[in-house]
Formats: C-alpha cells, structure tokens, sequence
C-alpha cells in the first residue's frame, strides 16, 4: 500500500469520523437545550450536519474524493479511478471511523465511551424513507458538477432531514456508527439491517436513475 493510499484511507476514516461526531453530537447538545422539544432538537441537528458536511468536503474532497460512505464508495469509486482493492480499503476505514466519532461524541458530553443505542427505528414508512434518502443522495452526487458537489450534498441531506421519515441517515457507516450513542440520533443495533437494507436498495435506484436520464440517443 502505497503513502498515497494511505493518506486516502485516513482521509476517510478522519471524515467519517468528525463527521458522526457532528451528527451525534449536536443531537445531544440540541436535546439537551430543547427542553423537550424534539423540533428544535432536529433544527439543530440538521444545521451542524449540513456544515460540517460542506466543510468536510471541501477540505478532504480533493485528498480521497470526500465519500465518508460505502454506498458512494461502491457507486463512484470505480469511476474515481480508485482500484478494486482501495475501494475494499475504503469501507472499513469509514465503517471505524464512524465509529470513533460516535465514540468522541460520547465523551465530549461525559457519556460512556461505548454504549448500545435503545432507540428503535423501523417499519416501512422508514425504510422506504431511508430508499428515498439513499437514492437522491447518490443521484445529486452523481449530477454534480465539478466544485459544486460540497453545497449540493449538504443541501440535499439538510433537506432529507426533514422530508424523510427516517431523517435521512442514507449511509451504512452512519447507522453503524449511531449504535454507539444512546442519545437523540442513535438507532438500536435491532434496527441495523432493516436501515442498511433500505439503503443499499436506495442505492442502487439512485444509480438507475442516474443512467436513465444521461442517457443519449
């Protein structure tokens, strides 16, 4: 493995990993500053995810492409010009990175470092919210243009948040990496499957969708 790969594969396990501590993080501090108010706490959850996305893009986008995310890996990376076996590389770094920043999340607000999230999520309404998140995400990933994928991405997740059921988790790292959080965007490790599931068939309806309409001819 070369320094390059190397600096790639850090790339992504650093992103995945500021980027659960935000989405985890600012969950607890909105929770705990809402009194209550799941609306406010959402609000705020919501804002720290959309910049810290955009921020996380624009710095490591040029480094290892910015996936933080195995479907995009799988989706794009092939097209990155990425090879067979740093695409393999990828996932486990986002799948620990996610894991980390859940990890740092939880310590920051004097939680247990490691913790099983009891928050069920579930049911139809919020896989096929979870299909709907994943697909848009790699269909606007896959229609951006060059320098403009950071703002896009943000704003389309920000919106997820709260046009989908299931607050657009859209990425098997961030589900993995939320069971580690007992707190206001955890999901419980029963809810795994059905989520990833949901994600992957989203996925793949995004990846349709993208040939569809470039199509020539």
């Amino acid at each position: 493995m070369n320094a390059s790969t190397i600096q790639r594969l850090f790339a992504e396990l650093l992103g995945t990993a500021v980027l659960l501590c935000a989405v985890i993080g600012s969950g607890i501090m909105g929770d705990r500053l809402a009194a209550g108010n799941a609306a406010v706490a959402l609000l705020a959850n919501t804002f720290a995810t959309v910049f810290v996305l955009f921020v996380l893009i624009e710095t490591l986008g040029p480094v290892s492409g910015a996936h933080f995310n195995p479907l995009v890996t799988l989706a794009f990376g092939k097209d990155s010009g990425l090879s067979f076996r740093t695409r393999l590389a990828y996932i486990p770094a986002q799948l620990l990175g996610a894991v980390l920043g859940a990890q740092l999340a939880n310590l920051m607000f004097d939680l247990p470092m490691i913790e099983w999230s009891n928050k069920v999520r579930g049911g139809m309404g919020q896989w096929l919210g979870e299909i709907v998140a994943t697909a848009g995400l790699i269909f606007v990933i896959g229609k951006s243009t060059s320098g403009r994928a950071s703002a896009l991405v943000a704003a389309y997740i920000g919106a997820a948040y709260w046009f989908t059921s299931s607050t657009s988790f859209a990425n098997p790292a961030a589900a993995v990496g939320r069971m580690f959080s007992d707190t206001f965007a955890g999901i419980a490790p029963a809810s795994l499957a059905g989520f990833v599931l949901a994600q992957c068939v989203g996925a793949a309806m995004g990846t349709a969708l993208l040939r569809l309409l470039s199509a020539r001819g």
